[in-house]
Protein backbone atom coordinates (compact mmCIF):
# COMPACT_ATOMS: atom_id res chain seq x y z
CA UNK A 1 0.00 0.00 0.00
CA UNK A 2 1.31 3.39 -1.17
CA UNK A 3 0.20 6.88 0.85
CA UNK A 4 0.81 9.79 -1.59
CA UNK A 5 0.65 13.59 -0.37
CA UNK A 6 -0.63 16.14 -2.73
CA UNK A 7 -0.57 20.04 -2.68
CA UNK A 8 -4.32 20.78 -4.09
CA UNK A 9 -5.69 24.27 -4.56
CA UNK A 10 -9.21 24.24 -3.13
CA UNK A 11 -12.11 26.50 -2.87
CA UNK A 12 -15.07 25.69 -0.96
CA UNK A 13 -16.64 22.87 -3.33
CA UNK A 14 -13.70 21.86 -4.60
CA UNK A 15 -13.57 19.07 -2.04
CA UNK A 16 -16.49 16.86 -3.70
CA UNK A 17 -15.20 17.70 -7.12
CA UNK A 18 -11.58 16.26 -5.69
CA UNK A 19 -13.40 13.05 -4.39
CA UNK A 20 -15.22 12.48 -7.64
CA UNK A 21 -12.46 12.20 -9.71
CA UNK A 22 -10.20 9.98 -7.11
CA UNK A 23 -13.32 7.66 -6.79
CA UNK A 24 -12.91 6.35 -10.57
CA UNK A 25 -9.45 4.96 -9.82
CA UNK A 26 -9.43 1.64 -8.75
CA UNK A 27 -7.32 0.59 -5.75
CA UNK A 28 -8.17 4.14 -3.47
CA UNK A 29 -8.60 2.80 -0.08
CA UNK A 30 -8.55 6.20 1.75
CA UNK A 31 -8.83 9.82 0.91
CA UNK A 32 -8.12 12.69 3.75
CA UNK A 33 -8.55 16.35 2.89
CA UNK A 34 -6.95 19.60 5.14
CA UNK A 35 -8.55 22.46 3.38
CA UNK A 36 -6.73 24.41 5.97
CA UNK A 37 -3.84 23.51 4.32
CA UNK A 38 -4.42 22.07 0.98
CA UNK A 39 -3.12 19.00 1.74
CA UNK A 40 -4.34 15.59 0.31
CA UNK A 41 -3.12 12.61 1.37
CA UNK A 42 -4.76 9.35 -0.57
CA UNK A 43 -3.68 5.97 0.27
CA UNK A 44 -3.90 2.58 -1.35
CA UNK A 45 -2.57 0.68 -4.08
CA UNK A 46 -2.11 2.56 -7.04
CA UNK A 47 0.84 4.34 -8.85
CA UNK A 48 1.29 8.30 -7.32
CA UNK A 49 1.86 9.47 -11.21
CA UNK A 50 -1.88 8.36 -11.67
CA UNK A 51 -3.41 9.81 -8.81
CA UNK A 52 -1.88 13.48 -9.91
CA UNK A 53 -2.97 12.98 -13.44
CA UNK A 54 -6.62 12.46 -12.16
CA UNK A 55 -6.69 15.27 -10.06
CA UNK A 56 -5.29 17.50 -12.66
CA UNK A 57 -7.86 15.97 -15.42
CA UNK A 58 -10.70 17.03 -12.86
CA UNK A 59 -9.51 20.49 -13.76
CA UNK A 60 -7.51 21.12 -10.27
CA UNK A 61 -4.24 22.33 -9.62
CA UNK A 62 -1.90 19.71 -7.84
CA UNK A 63 1.31 18.92 -7.21
CA UNK A 64 3.02 16.56 -4.71
CA UNK A 65 3.82 17.99 -1.76
CA UNK A 66 6.93 19.00 -0.39
CA UNK A 67 9.00 19.82 2.72
CA UNK A 68 9.23 23.43 1.33
CA UNK A 69 5.03 23.55 1.41
CA UNK A 70 5.20 22.48 5.20
CA UNK A 71 7.36 25.18 5.56
CA UNK A 72 5.67 27.53 3.97
CA UNK A 73 2.39 27.21 5.11
CA UNK A 74 3.54 26.82 8.72
CA UNK A 75 5.28 30.31 8.24
CA UNK A 76 2.26 31.45 6.27
CA UNK A 77 -0.11 30.48 8.97
CA UNK A 78 1.94 32.58 11.93
CA UNK A 79 2.47 36.06 9.77
CA UNK A 80 -1.11 35.89 7.90
CA UNK A 81 -3.30 34.05 10.13
CA UNK A 82 -5.45 36.65 11.15
CA UNK A 83 -4.78 39.23 8.25
CA UNK A 84 -7.61 38.16 5.61
CA UNK A 85 -7.78 40.12 2.29
CA UNK A 86 -11.54 41.75 1.24
CA UNK A 87 -12.65 42.33 -2.14
CA UNK A 88 -11.00 45.21 -3.56
CA UNK A 89 -12.49 47.19 -6.67
CA UNK A 90 -9.65 49.51 -7.93
CA UNK A 91 -11.06 51.01 -11.23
Amino acid sequence: MESVELKVEMVGIHEKRLRKCLSKLKGIEKVEVDANSQKVVVTGYTHKNKVLKAVRRGGLKADFWSAQNELLHAYAGVAYGTFRFSNFNFF
